[in-house]
């Protein structure tokens, strides 16, 4: 009895070696059968139970009573303090406003979403405790999900088979974000929005693209763009999340190593034609554009001035590829020297006017994204 109420919660929580194996579908199966786990387990100490308090000595009667106060303390902490769910919760009153009555700094991350004419920025503080957000943005329904022990930012359609679906935070795998829906209780992965175990095993949810950069960037391209405001009812744990945008928080399941390919480096991570790369944010910080090729895709990583915004954009202009070269605050293309800013959009020169495709493209932990792309390559 003991073991069912921790176990199906250690495995799906960050506890001491509870994320470096494999034990999801151990970890559904005990979730799924725990009542009648501990239906069995009460009708196995029911008869000694009752035998013990008519017949043992006096401190037999303690021990027996000590520990079914002690499963009672265990029962309700496991089920009621350490469950996901039960530990971050939804925003109670999501408010947006326009640029003008903002409350949140231009310089902090933002996961931005564009769709239909109507574009709304989540800042990653927020959205980081309350691990998901559901919205409308230009008449569609989002999931605008994070996790910040994988510094992963994805936005979903939430409809599963077709059909509008709810999920709750339910734990993690690998240490990424895991929910659960509620109409087949299949758990899905948050940095693939694959279910990895239940009845949809296999299936995924269809992503939006999305962007990660700062408020003040992600305005300049969008200045109608709505932002999410703090829900007051959050507001500690908002403020725990504060530094998490420069990796500076102490938390160290969230803090950055500031070295590069460690566990909790820094990477950009690009998929594409089912080839998957990974780029070291201190290479491009130094380098502030980077360009290279993933499966027959031409790219240019390009970091803004910031050193905190970045741009991954398909070098290909009127079938031809472009070679980039930095003139301080703006770009050039060897080709025809036209003159590029680093939002992607040709200023000036024979190809004024054009701008670049963005390519989806993330920025997290070096071990969240080659744990759920092992296959991934390096950029060295």
């Amino acid at each position: 009895m003991f073991a069912v109420e921790i176990l199906r919660i250690y495995f799906i929580m960050p506890f001491p070696g509870s994320q470096h194996n494999n034990t999801i579908q151990l970890a559904y199966w005990l979730n799924r059968y725990t009542i009648w786990l501990r239906i069995a387990g009460l009708l196995l100490i029911a008869w000694p139970v009752i035998y013990i308090m008519q017949h043992a000595r006096f401190w037999k009667k303690g021990v027996l009573a000590a520990g079914l106060l002690f499963y009672v303390v265990v029962f309700y902490f496991f089920n009621f303090r350490f469950q996901a769910d039960k530990m971050f919760y939804q925003p109670r009153h999501k408010n947006f406003a326009a640029a003008a009555t903002n409350t949140i700094p231009a310089g902090k991350l933002v996961i931005g979403v564009s769709l239909n004419g109507q574009a709304k920025a989540y800042p990653i503080q927020l959205i980081g405790y309350h691990h998901q957000v559901r919205d409308t943005i230009g008449n569609t329904p989002v999931m605008v999900t994070y996790c910040t022990v994988c510094r992963t930012g994805r936005v979903y359609s939430p409809a599963v088979n077709g059909r509008p679906e709810t999920f709750r935070l339910v734990g993690m795998d690998h240490f990424n974000a895991m929910f659960e829906d509620a109409g087949t209780k299949s758990w899905w992965q948050q940095a693939t929005g694959t279910a990895v175990a239940g009845p949809l095993q296999g299936t995924a949810l269809p992503e939006i693209p999305s962007r990660q950069l700062t408020l003040e960037a992600w305005l300049k391209t969008y200045p109608a763009s709505l932002i999410m405001q703090p829900d007051t009812l959050f507001t500690k744990q908002y403020n725990e999340l504060k530094d998490f945008d420069r990796g500076t928080i102490k938390s160290s399941l969230e803090k950055r190593d500031s070295g590069s390919w460690q566990f909790k480096s820094w990477v950009i991570g690009i998929s594409h034609n089912n080839i998957n790369k990974a780029y070291d944010w201190n290479a491009l910080v130094k380098q502030t554009i980077i360009q290279d090729s993933i499966a027959g895709l031409p790219v240019a990583l390009v970091l803004e001035n910031d050193s905190a915004t970045f741009h991954v954009w398909n070098r290909t202009v009127n079938n031809q590829t472009l070679h980039f070269e930095n003139t301080g605050h703006l770009l050039k293309d060897r080709n025809t020297q036209s003159t590029w800013n680093r939002n992607g959009e040709c200023i000036d020169g024979v190809l004024k006017g054009q701008q670049l495709l963005p390519v989806q493209s993330y920025q997290e932990f070096w071990h969240s994204w080659r744990t759920f792309h092992p296959t991934t390559l390096q950029y060295k």
